[in-house]
């Protein structure tokens, strides 16, 4: 049997106000394919979300348009009110330290390295970019490939280093806003140029739990590095699984 890795959705209004659940599907390709584990969406419907613990092998947290609100880390007044998806807050926020404390392995890209922070107690920067001497972390204005591109290095250390097998890469930047404060009980394991947190790692946690801040989903099957993330986390996940197996 696969292992399951569960996919929290955004909460957005399309046409005619309907309210949808969805995320982008490279998400869920990219656990199949690269981690070899089934994928399940989650919707975002608040603590009523963490029954679905009890079935998971794994949970991936996709990056999004969408932001944590800043009232989960008092960061004052929002810089970007309409860009913002409480449901998936409510969701995510009460996921993470549950998933955590389980050993359930974690997978956090893009907003997910973000909630992961602020699940834990940490801040973001609003705009990063807005930042003294930090990059503009967005995306130009071209195609969705042209916007996936690589962008940047990111220098890599401990776990993610030894993982992707390398100290350093490229990856692409989609994100407007970054970790500030990074949240206790959070190690570092990736940095941008300028500084910018790219990849975090819980110290403490019983299994796999890592985020980083680019989209290693995009073209993970041609990119080595990204296959290498997601083929551990898919290990991690089988791990988790059996061990529940042996215990039943």
């Amino acid at each position: 049997m696969h292992p399951i890795v569960g996919i929290p959705a955004c909460a957005r209004l399309v046409v005619k106000e309907q309210l949808r659940h969805d995320t982008p599907a490279r998400y869920a390709a990219a656990v199949l394919g690269g981690a070899g584990a089934v994928p399940i969406m989650i919707p975002p419907i608040g603590e009523a979300a963490l029954a679905v613990l009890d079935r998971l092998d794994g949970l991936l947290l996709p990056g999004s348009p969408s932001n944590v609100h800043p009232s989960h880390y008092d960061g004052g007044e929002s810089q970007t009110p309409d860009s913002h998806d409480m449901e998936r807050d409510a969701t995510t926020l009460r996921l993470i330290p549950e998933a955590i404390a389980r050993g359930i392995p974690l997978l956090a890209i893009c907003r997910g390295i973000q909630e992961l922070n602020v699940a834990l107690g940490g801040t973001l920067h609003q705009q990063v970019h807005a930042v003294a001497e930090r990059m503009d972390h967005r995306p130009g204005p071209g195609t969705i490939e042209e916007a996936y591109a690589p962008r940047h290095l990111v220098f890599l250390s401990g776990q993610l280093a030894r993982i992707i097998g390398s100290t350093k890469i490229l990856v692409n930047s989609l994100h407007g806003q970054a970790i500030d404060t990074l949240a206790p009980g959070l190690v570092v394991e990736a940095l941008a140029p300028d500084n910018t947190i790219e990849a975090v790692r819980v110290e403490r946690a019983p299994g796999f739990a890592l985020g980083v801040q680019w989209h290693p989903e995009w073209g993970y099957a041609d990119d080595s590095a990204s296959l290498a993330l997601f083929r551990a986390f898919g290990e991690a996940c089988t791990t988790y699984r059996t061990g529940l197996r042996r215990a039943a």
